[in-house]
């Protein structure tokens, strides 16, 4: 049907937006008006060949490329802008730099960016609002996202907010990733995403809307949301994650949380029971999975 809208559905349905983050440590972030088409890298109108050779670099060194623009701007003016984002709780860093052409990328090494180092450009020390727009990819990203980007580029927090491509999890439009610490957020708009700028300007998290942090897994992910909740705490370093393990469907997370010592926190994947189309231009039906909190715990002295 080509009025369904998977965003609307998965709000019909309460899906649970904790643990639902994409899983990214490292980010390429570059500047590009438009249009983006359905695969970036494939469709935009990039130079010939930069595409499949951001492709092979992301895939060979473990970082993520999103395309950017800024809100209700087609052109780019005065050179294109560059993000290299690491996600790593207290030690995330942005680094930045001004391109005088696309093709100027190529001549980056890139490589050290997958592992988490530096990349050698200016470092950029203010937040970066990424605002899911891409349209083509999915209509609910275009219908909810564009919106909220276009309501915090009205705001304070202006100079943070940028478009982005796919970010990952259209059923939960509008999506915002707060970088470089990885906090994405979901089911936004005009009314709601301004908390989420208020909220990062004072280094907390909006425990509303909240899908989870990037450079954790999917449980984890939950773990850390859970906690967040149960003690009511928002600042960005209040829990703090030191160990993961997974086996099967049980994700054991242990973390350090401000004025509470250690808490391990144990957390089990329940597949969904029944299948649903996830997003707008799915083909088949899929299962939604949630994470069930199953203890919380003083973590014993290792």
């Amino acid at each position: 049907m080509t009025d369904f809208r998977c965003a609307a559905a998965s709000r019909e349905r309460g899906d649970d937006l904790a643990g639902t983050a994409s899983t990214v440590r490292s980010y390429l972030l570059l500047e590009h008006a438009g249009p983006w088409g359905v695969d970036v890298l494939r469709d935009a109108r990039l130079p010939y060949g930069l595409g499949v050779h951001l492709r092979e670099a992301a895939g060979q060194h473990r970082f993520r490329v999103l395309l950017v623009r800024r809100p209700g701007r087609r052109g780019v003016d005065g050179g294109i802008r560059l993000f290299a984002c690491r996600a790593a709780g207290p030690e995330s860093w942005t680094e930045t730099a001004l391109l005088d052409e696309l093709n100027d990328v190529r001549d980056l090494d890139l490589a050290p960016l997958g592992a988490g180092l530096s990349l050698g450009l200016e470092p950029h020390d203010a937040p970066l609002l990424a605002v899911c727009t891409h349209g083509r990819h999915d209509a609910c990203c275009a219908e909810l996202g564009r919106p909220a980007a276009l309501a915090l580029a009205g705001g304070p927090h202006a100079d943070a907010v940028w478009e982005t491509s796919h970010v990952g999890g259209d059923r939960f439009a509008g999506n915002v990733v707060v970088l470089p610490r990885g906090l994405y957020y979901g089911g936004l708009d005009a009314a709601t995403a301004p908390a989420v700028a208020d909220a990062t300007a004072a280094g907390e998290v909006l425990l509303d809307h909240f899908r989870g942090r990037s450079d954790l897994p999917m449980g984890a992910q939950a773990a850390d949301a859970a906690l967040r909740r149960d003690l009511g705490l928002t600042g960005f370093d209040d829990v703090l994650a030191r160990s993961v393990r997974v086996e099967g469907d049980l994700t054991t997370a242990r973390f350090e949380v401000a004025g509470h010592g250690a808490r391990e926190v144990v957390v089990r994947r329940v597949p969904g029971e029944t299948a649903y189309q996830l997003t707008c231009s799915a083909r088949r039906d899929n299962p939604v999975p949630r994470h069930e909190v199953v203890e919380v715990r003083e973590a014993r002295e290792t």
